[in-house]
C-alpha cells in the first residue's frame, strides 16, 4: 500500500497548523488542538453526506453544479458544520478559557477538514500530479479553510466579549460569502493569480484580527 497520498495530503495542514500555533502568544493544549483537528476531519464526511443529498435536489431542480447558489450552499454547509463541530466538542472544555481560543480551535478544525479533502484529492493519481495538487492546495483550498474558519473564530470571540450572538451569525455569513467567492474565482479564472491575490488580501486581515483579539 502506498502511503504517499496520506503523507502529501497531511503536509499542507500540518504546515499551516504549526504556523498558526506559533502565532498564538498563549499556547493551547496540543491534545485539545488535536481533538479539534480530528473533529474537523470527521466533519468532512458529514458535509459530504449532505452534499450528496443536495446534489440530487440540484438535478431535480435543474440547478447547475457551478452556479452561484451551489457555491453558496456548499460554503454554508462547510462553514456551519466546522463551527458546530468546534462548538459541541471543544467550546465546553475547560481549556476553552479565553476569546482567542475560538480562533485557534476553529483554525485547527478547518485544517483537519482540509486534510481529509487533500488526502482524497491525492488518491488514484500519479505522484507528480499529487505533488502539483498538494502545492496548489497549500496556497489554495487549505489556506482558504484556515482563513474562513479563522474569520468565524474572530467573530465568535467578539460575540463572547460582547455577549451578542448576532455578531457570530454575521461572522459565519461573512465567512460563507468569502468561501463561495473563492470557489467562484477558482472556476472562473483558471490561472490562480486572481484567487491567490484574493486569499493573500484576506490573510492580511485575518492575521491582523488574530493579533487584535489576543490583546483583548
Amino acid at each position: 500500500m502506498d502511503y504517499w497520498p496520506l503523507i502529501l495530503g497531511l503536509i499542507p495542514s500540518i504546515a499551516w497548523l504549526i504556523f498558526y500555533l506559533n502565532e498564538d502568544k498563549k499556547p493551547e493544549s496540543l491534545r485539545v488542538v488535536f481533538i479539534a483537528f480530528l473533529t474537523g476531519g470527521i466533519t468532512t464526511f458529514v458535509v459530504l453526506l449532505f452534499q450528496l443529498f443536495i446534489n440530487k435536489i440540484y438535478i431535480q431542480a435543474g440547478i447547475q453544479e457551478h452556479s452561484a447558489i451551489s457555491f453558496l450552499i456548499l460554503a454554508t454547509l462547510e462553514e456551519s458544520f466546522k463551527f458546530l463541530g468546534v462548538y459541541y466538542v471543544i467550546s465546553k472544555r475547560r481549556e476553552f478559557d479565553e476569546p482567542v481560543d475560538a480562533m485557534v480551535y476553529m483554525i485547527a478544525a478547518a485544517l483537519g477538514f482540509a486534510a481529509v479533502e487533500n488526502v482524497a484529492a491525492n488518491f488514484n493519481v500519479t505522484l507528480p500530479v499529487a505533488l502539483e495538487t498538494t502545492t496548489l492546495r497549500f496556497l489554495g483550498a487549505t489556506l482558504l479553510h484556515t482563513l474562513s474558519s479563522g474569520l468565524v473564530g474572530y467573530y465568535w470571540a467578539r460575540s463572547i466579549l460582547a455577549n451578542k450572538k448576532n455578531i457570530l451569525i454575521f461572522g459565519i455569513g461573512l465567512a460563507t460569502l468569502l468561501h463561495a467567492t473563492f470557489n467562484y474565482l477558482i472556476i472562473r479564472y483558471e490561472p490562480i493569480i486572481i484567487p491567490t491575490i484574493f486569499l493573500i488580501t484576506l490573510a492580511i486581515f485575518i492575521l491582523h484580527d488574530f493579533e487584535k483579539i489576543q490583546r483583548t
